[in-house]
């Protein structure tokens, strides 16, 4: 079905198709069409950061950034969903246009800027979602903050999700607010993680239940760049690491139309890169539970990812490109590489049978 409404949708202009396509999928829910849009939710259960995760496909944050289509995107098979990045005040996010499909690549140029209705919007619907899943809470700070006072805003908005999240994702990654990807690094990143870990755990002991803190880092990083995060994420007790957000590179896509936007580049072309990352954190980080996203728009890819090093994946881009039945792919080739790894163990721990 996705397929004859796809050249539909790329007539229009990439925000108007987004918001439509999202209007469309919670009417469609409302009248139980989704679950076969999707195929259903595909059972692999996994446990990891003490959350139990029916499956191994979230949705990647950025699609829905206030939380208003929970229970429709879980109806597709995603066994978690992150929603976010959310500020702690509502912004409008950069000038549009500011979102460019470039197809021959199969890959998403976004300049959005943390465009969303505030945190307060966000955990009003999520403590109003039916939503079954694991979910993740994406946070992130306001553009008129400065720099030097981000943790400020990181710190309101985890006092305020804690106590809906399931997870907390701290974006640091996003090339689409000045200054950000600068707190990843050095005694920069080591601050930021530091207080919110200290605050993380008195509201742990605060509402009586523990909320993983999860980092998500860029694709841009060299082995010695990669090195250096997982240290402060190991020095801070961070639970999870999510791999990668978009790039600002752009060699993949040279010569193509929208190439020169300024903005994260998502997609295919990120792929590589994006596995490299995972494979370098998965080194540096053996016990860490890693989300792989970047790039993931087909059963084999998801599980490049997955044997990079990736305990989950997530999904955006490939969403757009391929439509709701990527869930239950993605879903059931990690499935029968699960299988397939647990019965070897079995075999190895038992002998033959």
């Amino acid at each position: 079905m996705y397929r004859l409404l796809r050249p539909l949708l790329f007539r229009l202009d990439p925000e108007t198709a987004h918001h439509l396509t999202l209007a469309a999928l919670k009417g469609a829910h409302r009248l139980g069409l989704t679950g076969r849009l999707g195929g259903g939710r595909v059972g692999d259960p996994v446990d990891l950061m003490g959350l139990r995760f029916p499956n191994r496909v979230g949705l990647a944050a950025g699609l829905d950034k206030n939380a208003d289509y929970l229970e429709a995107l879980g109806a597709l098979g995603f066994g978690f969903l992150e929603v976010g990045t959310v500020t702690p005040l509502p912004q409008d996010g950069n000038p549009q246009p500011r979102l460019f499909r470039l197809p021959d690549a199969g890959a998403i140029i976004n300049r959005m800027g943390f465009n969303n209705r505030g945190v307060d919007h966000l955990v009003a619907r999520v403590q109003a979602s039916r939503f079954d899943g694991v979910i993740g809470i994406n946070i992130g700070k306001n553009l008129a903050t400065p720099v030097e006072r981000a943790v400020d805003d990181y710190l309101t908005c985890l006092a305020k999700v804690h106590a809906h999240a399931d997870y907390v994702s701290v974006n640091l990654s996003s090339p689409n607010t000045p200054g950000l990807r600068d707190l990843q690094f050095g005694k920069h990143l080591d601050a930021v993680l530091g207080a919110l870990r200290d605050e993380s755990l008195r509201l742990d002991r605060e509402h009586g239940r523990q909320v993983p803190l999860a980092v998500k880092i860029a694709p841009d990083m060299n082995a010695d760049d990669v090195a250096l995060v997982a240290r402060s994420l190991r020095t801070h007790g961070i639970d999870a690491v999510i791999a990668t957000n978009t790039t600002i590179e752009r060699k993949a896509v040279a010569g193509l139309v929208h190439a020169d936007e300024a903005g994260g580049l998502s997609g295919r072309p990120v792929r590589e890169a994006s596995d490299v990352v995972v494979r370098e954190l998965r080194r540096q980080l053996p016990d860490m539970p890693i989300i792989g996203v970047g790039g993931i728009d087909s059963g084999e890819a998801a599980l490049a990812k997955h044997d990079a090093g990736a305990d989950l994946v997530q999904l955006y881009s490939g969403l757009i490109y391929r439509g709701p039945a990527l869930v239950g792919e993605c879903a059931r080739a990690l499935c029968q590489a699960s299988s397939l790894v647990g019965n070897k163990k079995a075999r190895v721990d038992h002998g033959p049978s």
